[in-house]
């Protein structure tokens, strides 16, 4: 099979994905970070009335100039409203979220205002018909649409959502991701090890990174490299309602590698197991009924690398949110050779440059093995199929890992 190029791979891992299932009612305090399933219409219309935008004095705007003195008619106050009609020559002491009195047009505010002590307040300046008056709905208005489907839901929504008189939401359901680590050297961090053996530590990295993007996650475990282990780890991402399997190592054709044999093997239809990029060539992608498989490379580096290309923007469409923008451009601060047929990402630090934007500088390991230089990195940088030579200063793209 022929290596697929990395936009290739990736438009067929994300053909179709779309939130599955009907939206979850949730809960306000339940719903941050959550994706709103259907448009959101007022139950209420805000302001239900004329408001005070200050604190004042509510007045018949023809009734005022400059040193117009009032009588004091009454007062208005949040929850505690006026219920008379203002006379002309009167006024009425407002503060800010009480209802304007009918007959007012205008808040003169307080500061602008002298109490004379007998009951009336003398009027330092002219009064603008209007002025300090929130109208009824001017903010919102029942029955019209306030937010949109596909909005996620951040602390402005949710208050907006509240004020609109909703006490729960549709919110999109979370893609469940299930993954499995295979092979027979791995153990869980914390047990005892062999002398052939190492620790399982791909599997909470890629667990992090799938939560971080809006899914729940399934720990399916270790799986040995015997069939029926991978068979009863497939039967539990099933029963579970997995929407994708994500196994890591295993998925290659060597004799010990069994994932994609046990895969096809129930019925799993193939896309690739090849990609034109390094680290993470064999990357194993097919579907099993409406469940997704995902099989990545065993080597931290290469597992986390399509992790961060794949998986990431898979769950957040299938959570109905938008992948993160993580591509940037940058600057190369060191040469770098020629590239063959394979995208290269290369993992490298990433820090603002003296002239602003940001400059990139590879890392002089890249062994995918390694654990560390992967932590270390800020960003992966990412070299074309067939990329010429490139010295320091060029510009490039990168993929920020973090800021």
């Amino acid at each position: 099979m022929a290596l697929m190029p990395v936009d290739d791979a990736l438009a067929q891992i994300l053909e179709g994905a779309a939130p599955r299932g009907e939206p979850e009612m949730l809960g306000l305090a339940e719903c941050f970070d959550r994706v709103l399933a259907r448009d959101l219409k007022a139950l209420r219309t805000h302001p239900p009335f004329a408001a005070s935008a200050m604190d004042g004095y509510a007045v018949r705007a023809q009734d005022v100039k400059a040193g117009t003195v009032l009588k004091l008619q009454g007062e208005s106050s949040a929850g505690h409203s006026f219920d008379g009609t203002l006379e002309p020559g009167s006024t009425v002491r407002i503060f800010t979220g009480a209802p304007v009195p009918a007959g007012a047009d205008a808040i003169v505010i307080q500061e602008h205002v002298s109490p004379l002590g007998d009951g009336t307040v003398r009027i330092n300046e002219a009064a603008i018909d209007g002025r300090h008056i929130r109208p009824a709905g001017v903010d919102f208005t029942e029955g019209k649409v306030g937010l949109e489907a596909g909005r996620l839901l951040d602390a402005g929504a949710i208050t907006f959502a509240a004020a609109m008189n909703h006490a729960s939401l549709p919110v999109a359901r979370r893609p469940r991701v299930a993954i499995l680590a295979t092979g027979d050297e791995l153990r869980l961090p914390g047990q005892k090890l062999g002398p052939s053996q190492i620790i399982a530590s791909n599997t909470f990295g890629v667990a992090a990174l799938a939560r971080g993007a809006g899914a729940d996650v399934i720990d399916l475990g270790i799986a040995e490299d015997r069939m029926e282990a991978l068979d009863a780890a497939l039967d539990s991402a099933i029963s579970q309602g997995a929407d994708v399997l994500v196994t890591i190592g295993g998925a290659s054709v060597g004799d010990h590698d069994l994932v994609q044999e046990a895969m096809t093997g129930r019925g799993m239809a193939l896309d690739f197991w090849k990609i034109a990029m390094r680290p993470g060539k064999p990357l194993m992608s097919g579907r099993l009924g409406e469940m997704r498989v995902l099989g990545l490379p065993g080597n931290p580096a290469s597992s986390l690398v399509c992790a961060y290309l794949f998986l990431e923007p898979l769950v957040a469409r299938l959570g109905g949110r938008p992948a993160p923008k993580r591509i940037q451009k940058a600057i190369l601060t060191r040469d770098l050779p020629e590239n063959d047929q394979r995208q290269d990402y290369l993992r490298g630090d990433l820090a603002p440059g003296p002239e602003g934007g940001l400059e990139a500088t590879p890392s002089l390991r890249q062994d995918s093995s390694l654990m560390k230089i992967f932590s270390d990195a800020r960003c992966l940088i990412i070299r074309p199929p067939f990329a010429p030579p490139a010295i320091a200063g060029d510009a490039c793209d990168v993929l920020v890992l973090r800021p």
